[in-house]
This record gives structure tokens, C-alpha cells and sequence, in this order.
């Protein structure tokens, strides 16, 4: 679950930072516009801020191929987050959804039984995660209905071991049960464990597959995400098994849309001379298909992703071990493989930072070469760092070259919003700031 972040200083960068409301100065940058440089629109309108999309063109004159300083064999790059920056929602979320409804697994039920136990102590989880009676659910309660489950589909189901087709399978309590139960336990790890231990849990469940499997999942699920309607679906596992772990529920959000207007920067960014990286939590299969994809539109080669890697057997299929040698891709992993894979190839660090969680503010700050960071506002809380670096954001708007740009979005429609103001889902109150 890719929310659930400890807080981590900031440092330097914005101590002394007061409450939201009060007055704090932008540290000075010395990066002004060229004045030689004419003023030109590299990216369209769309639905930026304007302020937003006139820094980014600025961004773009200074230090693109129309600088009279652009080196070609020095070519500047950017670094962008991918889940709920790239696109509305969250890729490796929604094709679990897909993966689950599908029934899309390489693996035995015992085998199931290891991957989903995997590095979870058998602690309760919070208590938001109560049965519908109540009561804690831990590992050991929920593991067991869950494989029983998956025993009984593995062995009905077509597409594993069995010969009903999936539509029969589909009305099955043992399918509800799975599926609810399923991303149950990934909501609970996630709002329950530390990060390290919740955000590759999600990826081994592609154990048994090739790198070819998991990106025809991922085409599948963007096709189905095109036709689903925006907002919150609840899944609850049927009454009549009830299991060890008692009746659960679990809301997730549908309506996966990319952002044109990040696909538009992104094409602008590679057109003038500006190479273009993902560093994403989500799993690098899922990730280098979407941003490869033609038929998504984000144009980026998949050879400039960096997101989870797991290890793989002698014929390419993943197991569900963390690839040696590699930094899980969030919080102060980010800012790691950028320094293994990037600084060290270019010299230098990224001009532009783009994100939107905690997992994205140490990359955010970590760089001096920096010269812009784009925030896309999900109204975090003001006591997250991120949150803070929203702040920072409001304060310098509309001030000669801030280095943080905060950029609002709609819950409701997936789209920005125009301003840096966001609306949550179900409200038609745009907000700056959590606080207000």
C-alpha cells in the first residue's frame, strides 16, 4: 500500500519551517532564465496551473537543446515518479485488481501460502482491519481462508488445474472469498507494516511468471481501467465462509487515468534534449510495459525504468525474493538507484523532480542539480514531509523561480484541476493545503 510511510527529516532544507499560514522565505536560486533565450510554449495548456506550466516552459528554454548552452554530450534528465504522478490511482494497485478478478497466478496454493506470509509478522493488524464482528485479524487467521480459497479455485478453475470456465468460477463464494480476502491483507499489510515490508509483498504475487506474462497483464489492465468509472468499490467476503478470519471488507479506488498533461511535459522534456527517467515502487515489469506502451502515450523507453526488481530463474520466471544488489525503490531507495544508475552515468544529478507521496520526498531533496520539483497535490498531511514541501510550494506561488510547483488534481473526474488547488473524491471544494 503505497501510503504508508514513517516520517523522515527533511533537514536543512526547510528547518525552521513554520505552522501553514505563516510567512516563510524561499531559499534565493540563481538560476534565472536566459535573457537572450525567447519566450516559447513547449508544452500545451491542457489543465496546468499556469504559473506551473510557465515555469516548466522556463525550465525547458533554459536548459533544453534551444539553449545557447545546451551540450549535447552533457544532456540534462529528469526523474519522475510514476503511481498517482504519472497517472490518477495507482498501476501496481489496479492490476492486482485485475490479477485477482482474473485469477491471473503461476503458483500452487502451498506455494501461495509461503508468498502471502512472506516477511508479515503474525501481529494483529490495525484496528481498522477488524473482522465485521470486531475482532483482530492477523496472518494466521486470514492466511488460512485464503488458501483454502485458492485450493478450491486451483483445482475448478480452467485457467490452473481445473475445467469450469471463469465466468462459472466467478460465482462462486470461494472466488468472493479469495478475491475480498486477498486485497484485504494487502490494505492491511500496507496501514500496518513498515514499507520495507509492504510495499514488495504486492510484487511477489507475480512468482511463476515471465517478464512477457506480467506485461500482457498490465496492457489488459489499462484497457479495462479506460472503461471504468471513477471512485471507491467495496468487496466483503461472503458470510458462509467466514473462515478463521471472520467476514472482512476492503474499499479500493477504480478509474486508473493517465495525465495528459505529464505525458505532454514528458514528450516536451525528450523533444528538446532532455532525457526522462521513472523511478516507481511499483514493480519494474508493470512499470517499463505502461510507460512503453505506445497505445498508453507516456513514450518513455522502458529502458529508462526503475522500480522493484525481484530475482528470476534460469527461464525468466520471477520468484518472490527481492533481487540482490538493488534498493526497494522508495523513500531513501530512490534517491540510491538514482545515484547507482544515473549520477554515475551522466555526472550529475537530475534537473527536474517529480512525485507526489513521502516515498518521493528524499529524491525530491537529495540532489543539488535540481532545479525544479512538480508536487501533484493529494492533500497530504501537513505534519508529512511532503506535506511540508506542499507548503513551501504555496508560499513561494507566483515568486521568480520557486523550486517547488504544486499542481492540483480532481478526484472525482482524474484529471488536474487547473490551479494548484486539489478536490477530493466526493467534494467539489478545491483545496490548496490539507489544513484548510
Amino acid at each position: 500500500m503505497k501510503r504508508n510511510m514513517h516520517l523522515l527529516g527533511i533537514g536543512a532544507l526547510i528547518a525552521g519551517v513554520l505552522a501553514l499560514g505563516g510567512c516563510a522565505q524561499m531559499p534565493k536560486h540563481d538560476t534565472q532564465v536566459l535573457a537572450s533565450a525567447i519566450k516559447q510554449e513547449y508544452l500545451a495548456q491542457g489543465r496546468w496551473d499556469a504559473f506551473n506550466r510557465d515555469q516548466l516552459n522556463q525550465l525547458i528554454a533554459q536548459y533544453g537543446k534551444d539553449s545557447p548552452n545546451y551540450n549535447p554530450l552533457k544532456r540534462p534528465y529528469i526523474v519522475t515518479d510514476f503511481d498517482n504522478t504519472s497517472v490518477f490511482l495507482d498501476i501496481e494497485e489496479a492490476t492486482l485488481i485485475y490479477q485477482l478478478q482474473q485469477l491471473a497466478f503461476a503458483v500452487t496454493p502451498e506455494q501461495l501460502n509461503t508468498i502471502i506470509r512472506k516477511g508479515i509478522s503474525t501481529q494483529n493488524f490495525v484496528a481498522d482491519y477488524n473482522n465485521s464482528q470486531g475482532q483482530a485479524v492477523n496472518i494466521d487467521k486470514i492466511a488460512p481462508d485464503i488458501v483454502q480459497s485458492y485450493a478450491w479455485l486451483y483445482t475448478h478453475y480452467s485457467g490452473l488445474k481445473g475445467n469450469q470456465s471463469l465466468a462459472q468460477i466467478q460465482t462462486s463464494p470461494q472466488y468472493q472469498n479469495f478475491i475480498s480476502k486477498m486485497r484485504y491483507l494487502y490494505a492491511a499489510i500496507g496501514d500496518t507494516f513498515d514499507h520495507d515490508v509492504s510495499y514488495p509483498w504486492v510484487t511477489y504475487l507475480f512468482a511463476g511468471m515471465t517478464e512477457t506474462e506480467v506485461r500482457d497483464l498490465v496492457q489488459k489492465t489499462v484497457a479495462w481501467q479506460k472503461s471504468q468509472p471513477i471512485g471507491p468499490v467495496t468487496w466483503t467476503s461472503p458470510s458462509d465462509l467466514k473462515g478463521q478470519a471472520g467476514v472482512v471488507s476492503v474499499t479500493w479506488e477504480n478509474g486508473l487515468r493517465p495525465y495528459a498533461e505529464m505525458q505532454d511535459l514528458f514528450q516536451a522534456f525528450q523533444n528538446n534534449g532532455i532525457d526522462v527517467y521513472v523511478c516507481s515502487a511499483s514493480y519494474i515489469d508493470v512499470i517499463k510495459e505502461i510507460i512503453s506502451n505506445p497505445n498508453v502515450g507516456f513514450n518513455i523507453p522502458d529502458s529508462h525504468a526503475y522500480a522493484m526488481e525481484l530475482e528470476r530463474d534460469s527461464q525468466g520466471r520471477i520468484l518472490p525474493e527481492f533481487r540482490k544488489g538493488y534498493d526497494q525503490t522508495q523513500g531513501k531507495g530512490k534517491t540510491r538507484t538514482i545515484e547507482k544508475f544515473l549520477v554515475s552515468k551522466y555526472g550529475y544529478g537530475p534537473l527536474f523532480i517529480a512525485g507526489d507521496s513521502e516515498g518521493d520526498q528524499n529524491m525530491m531533496q537529495d540532489f543539488t542539480d535540481t532545479k525544479k520539483v512538480l508536487i501533484v497535490n493529494r492533500l497530504r498531511k501537513p505534519t508529512t514531509d511532503i506535506g511540508k514541501f506542499s507548503a513551501l510550494a504555496v508560499q513561494s506561488y507566483g515568486q521568480t523561480n520557486p523550486k517547488f510547483l504544486l499542481q492540483g488534481r480532481d478526484a472525482n473526474t482524474g484529471q488536474f484541476t487547473g490551479s494548484i488547488n486539489s478536490i477530493s473524491y466526493g467534494s467539489s471544494t478545491p483545496k490548496a493545503l490539507k489544513s484548510q
